[in-house]
């Protein structure tokens, strides 16, 4: 910083070619100007300035400095400029992890809204599971990232779960597909194409423990890690999967049906580490919470079945109440 801040001495002189009248725009004595200038000639092995009585003029070497020093200074002070809006989460790249079973839609009203908000910030979506995303978060190999619930993710806050709506995707051509929303119940006997365990431990766990509780045992397992995989799948008559509805909306020769009402839902909160967080990490707190809330039916998230049980994905991590304030 010192060489910036004798440049700059050095440009105040330079401009006016008077020592007395550049100590007076930089608001100090002339004395020490000289010196910084003398300080200058010195690092740099050159003389800047030739002094006579007839005046200040520059030297050679003086000149190609001129010319060279309104460029580094510009620099220094863009430079300057970009760390200060960085550090305010205004600038730079946020790295988030994305579950493949998010919804393309979800994924781009996030990143849309966001871009609106914060157009010089690069958020970088890379698509892993909660399992993985926990790991790479605690590595600070991503930034903030959408987690499935429940889970056990220490160190992490964010907005509040919210629970997306889950359906069923079924062939068109099979005798589940119709009009309405459909029990789980109603796909006994029918295989099961999920994602795998390994991805969402706990998500996994609670959704064949909800299915079990309603009646529906899957004889069979069918693992896909990808939307594409589990629509091939259903296509191909291995089995029925759960999925958000946007999966199956491209997809002509697939039906998705809604569950009744609170039999399923897939809980999903967007986080970031607690201590020292990305500060565009923050920000986008409020525009994921409002998308994922949106894409649930603006319906503020259950904590409790009608029995007052908590239910398998309340007690997830504890919130700090001065982390939670900072994430919303």
């Amino acid at each position: 910083m010192d060489l910036l801040r004798h440049l700059r001495y050095f440009r105040a002189v330079a401009e006016e070619l008077h020592f007395g009248r550049a100590a007076e725009r930089l608001g100090m004595a002339q004395p020490p100007l000289s010196q910084r200038i003398r300080g200058l000639e010195e690092e740099l092995g050159a003389r800047l300035f030739d002094r006579s009585s007839r005046g200040v003029r520059l030297t050679a070497a003086g000149e190609v400095l001129l010319a060279e020093s309104e460029e580094l200074l510009a620099r220094a002070e863009r430079t300057r400029t970009l760390v200060a809006r960085a550090h305010r989460g205004e600038y730079g790249v946020l790295r988030v992890g994305v579950p493949p079973e998010l919804s393309g839609r979800l994924l781009a009203c996030i990143l849309t809204d966001f871009a609106r908000e914060a157009p010089d910030v690069q958020v970088e979506p890379r698509e892993s599971g909660t399992a993985e995303q926990v790991r790479l978060l605690a590595d600070r190999e991503l930034d903030a990232g959408f987690l499935q619930h429940p889970v056990e993710a220490a160190g992490l806050v964010g907005g509040p779960v919210t629970g997306l709506p889950v359906g069923v995707v079924v062939p068109r051509a099979s005798p589940l597909a119709g009009a309405g929303p459909l029990s789980l119940a109603a796909l006994g006997g029918q295989p099961l194409v999920l994602f795998p365990r390994s991805a969402a431990p706990g998500l996994y766990d609670a959704t064949l423990a909800a299915c079990r509780a309603r009646g529906y045992h899957p004889p069979r397992m069918v693992h896909a890690g990808s939307p594409e995989v589990v629509m091939g799948l259903v296509i191909a008559g291995r089995g029925v999967a759960l999925a958000h509805a946007a999966v199956a909306r491209k997809e002509p020769r697939v039906l998705w049906r809604p569950l009744e009402a609170d039999e399923l839902v897939w809980p999903v909160s967007y986080v970031h580490p607690a201590d020292s967080p990305h500060p565009a990490a923050r920000r986008l707190a409020a525009t994921a919470t409002a998308a994922l809330r949106a894409e649930a039916g603006e319906r503020p998230p259950r904590a409790r079945d009608p029995g007052g049980a908590p239910r398998p994905w309340d007690v997830v991590y504890a919130v700090p109440p001065e982390a939670d304030g900072d994430a919303g």
